[in-house]
């Protein structure tokens, strides 16, 4: 450099000021190696980082090779995280050599009140690839197109950019072509960038477990507490949603407080309010997480993801979510926009949806700002639900001659509609202990008794008629409380607790003797006469059964006195009076017959069966059992399939014809199955397998066969006041 200014030839008059200007002639400042750190703790993303590997990993490598991924999004709910991944795969893609042109990072707060736009970004990248602030140009084209013709005198280079809540914003900063690679993340699915999308959920259980160990001992080696309380940090895990902000939090909590065990976290999270609030480090916030997604809604979408918070199951229906929002036709697209951005996503089912159970907190709490128009949805979520099982239990228990129910056309739609709704109808049925709703969870309760019976989910009948019989008895509806009792009773007999079903049952016949009902109480001894069987007690099952018997035929009941015949056959069988039991069991099928009661009339046959097999009359017992069969299987009953089939193979192996026993237990196995009995599943196949030559069986036959369905009464109550009839009675 001179150390002179030589001003030539000019010609000056006066005095003369010389400045001058020194500019170094180093180049400008980059930043090409700007990556966040790795998250503490970062575990359970193996698949996810797979599919990132495989997707940023260099192409054209050969003649075969697919075309290039130029951008791959990750996109899930807030504190998923999808920053701390995509951090953790462009280390992996850096260490592995595959952008030697350095990766680029820049955060564009696209959930942020003021999110950085696109212009802004550019601006920051291109001073990042060392382009002089005054050589930046002025109009965002120019400045995109100035960026791409950077990157393309560049070596493969990954673009990071973070936390995108728009198309609009991530499209400048897409290169022009070559090998470089763009990694965006957002909360929406953002599909308009022609991307290669890689949702992410929240974490298992097992990865959950291991982020909070391996998070906690970063702060202290030495801090097991994790491992040394396994089950409460499971529980703990489970409580944060396994979501890993939530995890991150907690463990930040539990690194606070090295004399705070596991448990002692997981108990106050559990008991607390509000625990999104408890979910707070002071640096870190699920709520405020969630919050920035929820101020990004419009006003539709806000208020139905806080009436879908409402719901009573795991899984909500387009046809519930639109009378949580008291609409008429379904919010498939403010349904499908709150998916797009991760506060929804689809359920198990085609029309259902799920919500993160964080998020549903957060939605509940959003909703106890207005706390009427909450309440108004769940009364007439749970009206609706009781009325369509009303409806669909009119279709199941329907007989030929009677009137046709309206709402369900067959008994698979019926059966179809109340699988569908299952959890959230055992939930909303629980809803009785407020006051609000007790008259119509108490009728939704006592209208499921016949589907769970059916489904045999012995566990939810007795939850729901515990909560019924709880409900009406606040409520002082001796009748409703009546028809509790005696559902209970049914669930605990099914569930192996026979003494405890007596003392429901009894309950039951009190009441109705109070009540002066008699149809109500020829059924409590009916059932009652059930759970002394259950119980050994026969002599008191035969008392209770005759009870039931005579009280059944004066009012002329032929149903219930078909049932008592054919449960008094069942007492009579084991005590081994053949003759009366074969007497009693046809006297219940010429009664079933006559009423058109096809569904009882199976389990008086396959009864029948089991007699005449035992009796030594072999034919006659294969007729009975097929006619059982051929109903059952009409009926789709496939435990009841199950056990006629089991009973037909038992009387194969009387006659010496083992291959067909062998078939019989086979196919009861798979017809237990189908009706989830696994364990009875593996009880038929394990019998077949004992069956190994084809005509000398090697297992001791079973003496008898299994009885069908003791015929026992569920019973559901009116309908709730103010709820109008839903037809098909």
């Amino acid at each position: 450099m001179s150390d002179h200014v030589d001003f030539g030839d000019g010609t000056f008059f006066g005095q003369v000021v010389g400045k001058a200007e020194y500019r170094q002639q180093a180049p400008a400042p980059t930043a090409l190696d700007a990556l966040p750190p790795r998250a503490a703790g970062f575990t359970g993303r193996d698949e996810e980082l797979g599919r990132l590997r495989t997707a940023l990993a260099p192409s054209g490598l050969g003649s075969g090779a697919e075309q290039a991924v130029l951008v791959t999004a990750v996109s899930g709910l807030g504190g998923i995280g999808k920053t701390a991944l995509a951090v953790q795969a462009a280390y992996a893609a850096r260490e592995a050599g595959w952008f030697p042109g350095g990766v680029l990072f820049v955060d564009l707060h696209g959930y942020d009140d003021v999110p950085v736009s696109a212009d802004q970004a550019l601006q920051s990248l291109l001073r990042a690839l060392g382009v002089e602030p005054e050589h930046i140009p002025t109009t965002a084209d120019e400045r995109a197109g100035l960026y791409r013709s950077v990157l393309a005198e560049r070596e493969a280079m990954l673009i990071l950019a973070d936390n995108a809540s728009s198309p609009d914003q991530v499209r400048p900063l897409l290169p022009g072509g070559g090998p470089h690679r763009v990694l965006v993340t957002s909360r929406d699915r953002l599909p308009q960038l022609g991307a290669r999308l890689v949702p992410l959920g929240q974490l298992t259980p097992g990865a959950a477990y291991g982020l909070l160990d391996r998070a906690l001992r970063i702060a202290d080696p030495d801090d097991g507490r994790v491992v040394a309380e396994a089950e409460a940090a499971a529980r703990l895990a489970e409580l944060c949603g396994h979501l890993p902000l939530a995890l991150q939090i907690a463990v930040a909590l539990l690194a606070e407080d090295p004399g705070r065990s596991v448990a002692e976290l997981a108990d106050e999270l559990a008991s607390s309010y509000d625990r999104l609030t408890a979910l707070d480090d002071g640096d870190r916030s699920v709520r405020a997480a969630f919050d920035l997604s929820y101020r990004r809604l419009p006003a539709d979408q806000a208020r139905l993801l806080r009436l879908l918070a409402l719901a009573p199951g795991p899984e909500v229906s387009e046809e519930a979510a639109t009378v949580l929002v008291g609409a008429e036709a379904p919010p498939t697209t403010g349904l499908k926009a709150l998916a797009r951005a991760h506060l929804l996503e689809r359920g198990s089912g085609r029309g259902c949806w799920q919500m993160h159970d964080l998020v549903r907190a957060f939605g509940v709490g959003e909703l106890s700002r207005d706390v009427e128009a909450g309440e108004a949805a769940r009364e007439r979520l749970l009206i609706h639900y009781y009325l369509c099982a009303d409806a669909a239990d009119d279709r199941l228990q329907w007989l030929p001659g009677n009137a046709e129910p309206d709402r369900f056309a067959t008994r698979a739609e019926a059966l179809a509609w109340l699988d569908r709704e299952h959890l959230a109808l055992v939930a909303a049925a629980q809803w009785g202990r407020e006051k609000r709703y007790a008259h119509a969870a108490v009728s939704l309760a006592l209208a499921l008794w016949q589907y769970l019976q059916w489904r045999r989910n012995f566990d939810d009948l007795i939850a729901v008629s515990r909560a019924a019989q709880e409900a009406a008895h606040s409520m002082g509806d001796v009748e409703g409380e009546a028809m509790a009792w005696n559902n209970l009773g049914m669930g605990l007999r099914e569930s192996g607790r026979p003494e405890e079903a007596i003392g429901a049952h009894i309950r039951d016949r009190d009441l109705s003797r109070e009540l002066a009902d008699p149809l109500g109480e020829a059924l409590a001894w009916n059932n009652l006469g059930a759970a002394f069987e259950s119980a050994g007690r026969l002599s008191e099952a035969t008392d209770a059964y005759h009870h039931s018997r005579e009280m059944h035929i004066a009012i002329g009941d032929c149903g219930g006195e078909a049932m008592a015949w054919n449960n008094l056959g069942n007492v009579w069988q084991n005590e081994g009076r053949m003759d009366e039991a074969i007497a009693a069991y046809n006297r219940s099928c010429e009664l079933l017959i006559s009423i058109g009661d096809r569904q009882r009339e199976a389990s008086a046959w396959n009864n029948l069966g089991n007699v005449l097999g035992k009796s030594g009359r072999a034919s006659e017992a294969m007729e009975a059992y097929g006619k059982a069969l051929s109903i059952l299987e009409g009926f789709e009953d496939w435990y009841g399939v199950g056990h006629a089939l089991g009973n037909m193979a038992i009387a194969h192996i009387r006659g010496r014809r083992s291959g067909d026993a062998r078939s019989c237990y086979l196919q009861a196995a798979d017809a237990y199955t189908r009706a989830d009995a696994s364990h009875e599943a593996a009880q038929a196949r394990a019998a077949a397998e004992s069956l190994t030559a084809p005509e000398e069986p090697t297992g001791t036959p079973v003496p008898g066969g299994r009885p069908g369905r003791t015929g026992v009464f569920g019973r559901r109550g009116p309908r709730p006041p103010g709820v109008p009839d839903s037809g098909g009675r």
